[in-house]
């Protein structure tokens, strides 16, 4: 089992003790950066597929990152052409074109053995 020991550094300056973290300048990833708001217009996208096809099925997918791809661009094509709403799901194109780059990025880290 993995132990997470988080530690603070205290600087002392005379009589006056400064608690601070150096995480933002530790090159640490910013989590806090992450736009929920919008990641949650992702997980829509999730949600429906797992609805439609199974819990998690699409991380299978043979030629996944070629059909994935070729969905994000049908997707991209569409929002291009100004149709802003997908008529099977009800979601938005763009939303359809985010969550087919996060497969398309699953699918080329697996080929790559890096995920």
């Amino acid at each position: 089992m993995k132990q997470i020991v988080v530690m603070e550094v205290l600087e002392v300056q005379g009589n006056n003790m400064e608690s601070r973290k150096n995480d933002f300048k530790d090159g640490k990833l910013r989590w806090d950066l992450l736009p929920l708001e919008l990641i949650e217009k992702v997980v829509e996208v999730y949600h429906m597929g797992c609805q439609k096809y199974g819990e998690n099925t699409w991380q299978n997918l043979e030629n996944g990152d070629r059909r994935y791809l070729a969905a994000l661009m049908r997707h991209l094509c569409e929002h291009e052409k100004g149709e802003l709403k997908d008529q099977e799901s009800g979601l938005l194109h763009i939303q359809h074109v985010c969550w087919n780059a996060l497969a398309v990025l699953h699918c080329t880290l697996k080929k790559l053995e890096e995920f």
